[in-house]
């Protein structure tokens, strides 16, 4: 049975794309069958998983205004080993033609039903913003991926989206459960991020991944070359850490890694 996660945050710029090419990547290494929904219009997620966002035939625009089908979008990261729904920057004018659509809460939703069967996990790359797109991502969800660095702001943020959620439960989606929060960029020697690190471990409890994503050189490079850290470097720390957290994903789901 397929399990959705939206990969999101309101607060750009704490890893969702790069956890969500790297966590594809890792459990397709792991034989599971793997779908990356890139939702955000800058396409960094169907450029690092190898694929031109500039020369797509069709795109995630074309899946929720144009009545594509799934099997029509979807397309294959060959280096990722996993399938991609891509996306470019056509995806900026779906917000705009969302609101004159009906259900369009539910677009997104609608248009996986059919092939979710076909993957063990399905992610959805949100954009860095609460606007349709996100909404869309978190109503077709089965949970919600928090990627966070441990800082100051990042708290404030974590609050905000936390309401969020509640109303996407309250009104589109009462299943929607917290999958995990995900300390990402994570320097050891910053002292604020360990306490914003126990901060979280107190709050979140078992919520909070083992895991810990590092900063790492590789894992910022991978992306400009198509890849992802697993396929460029698969002994860096970035690489290791992220199928660290495909198998805590999987034990986790009474799998075996």
């Amino acid at each position: 049975m397929s399990k959705i996660i939206a990969i999101a945050n309101q607060k750009g710029g704490v890893g969702k794309t790069t956890t969500g090419v790297n966590l594809a990547a890792s459990l397709a290494a792991t034989k599971r069958k793997v779908l990356l929904v890139d939702l955000d219009p800058q396409g960094n997620a169907t450029m690092a998983s190898g694929v031109d966002k500039h020369e797509l035939d069709y795109s995630s625009y074309d899946l929720l205004i144009n009545d594509k089908t799934a099997e029509e979008v979807i397309v294959r990261s060959e280096e990722g080993r996993y399938d991609l729904l891509p996306t470019n920057a056509d995806l900026t004018g779906a917000e705009v033609s969302l609101l004159d659509e009906m259900a369009r809460e539910i677009r997104l939703k609608t248009a996986l039903e059919p092939v979710k069967n076909n993957y063990d996990f399905i992610f959805i790359d949100c954009p860095p913003s609460l606007n349709m797109l996100t909404v869309n991502g978190l109503v077709a969800a089965d949970s919600i991926m928090i990627p966070m660095q441990c800082e100051y702001y990042a708290l404030e943020g974590l609050t905000a989206l936390l309401e969020t959620i509640d109303k996407i439960r309250k009104f589109l989606n009462p299943d929607l459960k917290i999958e995990g929060l995900l300390r990402t960029m994570y320097d050891p020697r910053n002292n604020l991020a360990t306490q914003v690190s126990a901060q979280l471990l107190d709050h979140f409890g078992d919520k909070v991944y083992r895991t810990i994503i590092p900063r790492n050189v590789r894992l910022a490079e991978a992306p400009s070359h198509g890849l992802a850290a697993i396929a460029y470097d698969k002994s860096s720390t970035g690489a290791l850490a992220y199928l660290a957290l495909a198998g805590e994903m999987l034990r986790k789901e009474g799998l075996a890694a």
